[in-house]
């Protein structure tokens, strides 16, 4: 019989660390310290939501399986309560075109070297380990027959 993930038995569950809301706080402030090279592109006076918020719900809700803005936004709306204990959220939850129209306008390298800085920090902080998958030979791109990945590593994000 299946116990499912809340049985008191499983290992997993007694070995795991619980990150409490002042741990999230603390990666909260962490990130919005490294997220901070992001420069904000919208203009000042449309700024209703702030953009540590925007992204750190995007993440999360990406983590969570949203696989666009409306769930981005769903997210948000579901978890609220949670949220609202480590975002400042001065205007609730942001709309799906708001997060749209950010993700659309910020630079996604600096995004990139943002999110991998953070992920470290998490990695630290936590005292997780990171194991690496290859997502390109998941994908099926290994090519055989000369050893190597078919894309270059260049056009491939993993």
């Amino acid at each position: 019989m299946v116990l499912g993930f809340k049985s008191p038995n499983n290992s997993l569950t007694k070995n795991s660390k619980v990150l409490s809301i002042a741990d999230a706080t603390a990666l909260t402030e962490k990130m919005e310290s490294i997220f901070s090279e992001i420069k904000d592109p919208r203009v000042q006076r449309n700024r209703v939501h702030l953009l540590t918020d925007i992204l750190i719900i995007a993440i999360l809700s990406v983590i969570a399986g949203s696989r666009g803005w409306e769930d981005m936004e769903n997210y948000g709306l579901s978890k609220y309560e949670w949220l609202e204990q480590f975002l400042k959220l001065p205007e609730g939850i942001p709309c799906a075109d708001t997060f749209r129209r950010v993700f659309e306008r910020i630079n996604p390298k600096v995004f990139e070297q943002c999110f991998r800085r953070w992920v470290e920090s998490i990695v630290e902080t936590v005292g997780a380990q990171v194991i690496p998958i290859d997502g390109k030979t998941l994908k099926g791109s290994y090519d055989r027959a000369l050893g190597k990945t078919a894309l270059p590593e260049s056009q491939c994000m993993v």
